[in-house]
């Protein structure tokens, strides 16, 4: 049986993270900091302080390191380019930004596939012939169990390229608008929510159309998983933005950063940890530039490990 979460996850070491000016536009949680170059040299700290924090908690995770050349600001976030899934399918899916395209790398592919069984690669990215585009697990967020890709459609995330990956995967489309405080469209399906084995975390607040809204909240409750709503503020700490995974035991962990534990309520926290422990990370280097969190540095491998 599928199962929501995985024990093992891939992360992208950055070499050279920083501001990306390509991507800046249709993210509202990007801001530039002043000096580069220590931008880089923070994001590296945080970055091994966090596999640090997954690996002391018990998750196998597999550090593969980004190149130099080409120049890939984002490649910390490989959740975008990549998904893995228990059928031995990987996906490699179509980016906005044209650095971005570049972050899909064949050699780490390669490297896993030492480690994991692979059967077939799906590569979507022709899709950005026609400028239509859908960034992995960040533009879905996916029941596993129940086969079900929650999309806030956006410049990023297009209706056609999640129609392709759902008539592949047997998955239901759950699409809706979605709008932070100011009334831009959220980029990114996974900043506004999260889905557990047994809970949901989202910002309804940002789902401005009650037919959508509904659809959303019945879907999420048809599949038994407990609502915990944030608020707009909490989803701008990046508390939409966590992950389930499992440590080697097979117990669950609920994975964010420290800015996102820092946002919720003492009554989420409780609602929270009913379903797994609460494992944070001081990424904030990372969030400011990258306008991405803890579930964006992290690649769920579900595939089978090899014998």
């Amino acid at each position: 049986m599928t199962q929501q979460s995985t024990n093992n996850l891939l992360m992208i070491r950055p070499v050279a993270f920083g501001f990306n000016a390509q991507t800046a536009g249709s993210n509202a949680f990007q801001k530039q900091g002043s000096d580069q170059q220590a931008v880089q040299q923070k994001a590296v700290q945080e970055f091994d302080g966090f596999v640090n924090v997954l690996r002391d908690n018990g998750v196998n995770v597999t550090v593969i390191s980004d190149t130099a050349e080409p120049h890939t600001p984002d490649s910390i976030f490989p959740n975008n380019w990549v998904s893995f899934h228990d059928n031995g399918d990987i996906f490699l899916y179509p980016m906005q930004a044209q650095n971005r395209r570049l972050e899909r790398r064949e050699d780490i592919i390669r490297q896993l596939e030492e480690k994991f069984k692979a059967n077939h690669v799906i590569d979507l990215s022709r899709f950005e012939a026609n400028n239509e585009f859908l960034e992995g697990t960040g533009s879905m967020v996916l029941d596993r169990e129940n086969k079900i890709a929650y999309a806030c459609l956006s410049p990023r995330t297009h209706a056609e390229v999640l129609k392709a990956f759902c008539d592949y995967t047997g998955y239901k489309a759950v699409t809706f608008d979605a709008f932070d405080q100011n009334g831009q469209a959220i980029y990114h399906t996974n900043v506004l929510m999260a889905i557990g084995s047994k809970f949901a975390v989202i910002c309804l607040d940002s789902i401005i159309n009650s037919i959508e809204k509904e659809s959303v909240i019945n879907s999420i409750r048809s599949a038994g998983k407990e609502i915990v709503a944030i608020t707009f503020d909490q989803m701008n700490h990046f508390a939409g933005n966590m992950l389930e995974v499992r440590n080697d035991k097979g117990e669950t962990l609920v994975v964010m950063s420290q800015a996102a534990f820092a946002s919720l309520t003492a009554e989420q926290k409780t609602a929270l940890e009913k379903y797994g422990k609460l494992v944070y990370a001081d990424i904030n280097t990372i969030e400011t530039n990258g306008g991405g969190s803890a579930r964006c540095m992290m690649a769920e491998v579900h595939l089978g490990v090899r014998d």
